[in-house]
């Protein structure tokens, strides 16, 4: 290579301007022009415009292009100053006072979850909190996969971690990958695509065959001091965040999917 072409490459990435980022995010949408330029009610010329740098959108109109392209909060900021506008949106860490009542619904909701697990995630899947019915369902897990940051996935899919105790990993983890699929085409999140492509490599059972017509979800199957415990999820996020650190986290609830399951949860129940 000539020291010319080593100094091209040494030069950094030119920045793209708002109209490049917003024909992305509608390409991930799979929207032409017209189809976006309708829902937002102005022309497909103007938008065209916008696309090519040739007219520069107002703040009014960048924010209402990103809410009907589902753009997520912290890359709407991203947007706002492409387009030369401060971000909209704050970033707080969930002990700033102005998120306190968040993280107290957030305690009130795993609190009230037992004795079924429960946890909170952020948009990489580490843990931010548990409520006490998590860490007997960990029970001889090595402490080096439990340390900060805690990875939910990776616990999940590591041969150290839960797999070898998962009894259908082939199915579970494939509804994990799928779900962590969606999520990056939604987000185009660089360390999301990084995590799933990590989990792809780690060596997996196939799928056993199609899901059977008596569930009405795919079960986490767990074995647990010689028994099988079986749950089914839920996941909650909050309805109308304007908190970029809010918008991104996740609940995650475990039901119990037979009676075994539910007693032995029971037994397992710290006592206050």
């Amino acid at each position: 290579m000539n020291a010319h072409a080593s100094a091209a490459r040494a030069e950094p990435a030119r920045p793209l301007h708002v109209g490049e980022h917003l024909r992305e995010w509608r390409q991930r949408r799979h929207l032409s022009q017209l189809d976006l330029a309708g829902e937002a009610e102005i022309s497909a010329r103007h938008l065209s415009f916008v696309e090519t740098g040739r007219s520069a959108p107002s703040r009014d109109m960048v924010l209402k292009l990103a809410e009907r392209l589902d753009v997520p909060l912290r890359e709407r900021n991203v947007l706002l100053v492409a387009a030369g506008f401060a971000p909209a949106f704050p970033q707080r860490a969930l002990d700033d006072p102005a998120l306190k009542s968040a993280r107290e619904a957030i305690d009130l909701v795993l609190k009230a979850h037992e004795p079924n697990p429960a946890l909170a995630y952020d948009r990489h899947w580490n843990l931010v909190a548990a409520n006490r019915m998590l860490a007997p369902i960990l029970e001889g897990v090595p402490p080096k996969l439990l340390s900060p940051p805690f990875n939910i996935l990776r616990l999940a899919f590591h041969p150290e971690g839960l797999a070898p105790r998962t009894v259908n990993l082939g199915e579970w983890a494939a509804h994990l990958l799928e779900r962590l699929h969606r999520q990056c085409e939604a987000t185009a999140d660089p360390e999301l695509i990084r995590l799933y492509n990590d989990l792809r490599s780690y060596p997996l059972p196939a799928r056993s065959g199609p899901v059977s017509a008596d569930n009405v979800a795919i079960p986490f199957k767990l074995r647990h001091q010689g028994e099988v415990l079986s749950f089914i999820s839920t996941t909650m996020v909050f309805g109308t965040p304007v908190d970029v650190t809010l918008s991104e986290l996740a609940l995650e609830t475990f039901f119990p999917a037979d009676e075994l399951t539910a007693r032995r949860l029971k037994e397992m129940q710290p006592r206050d």
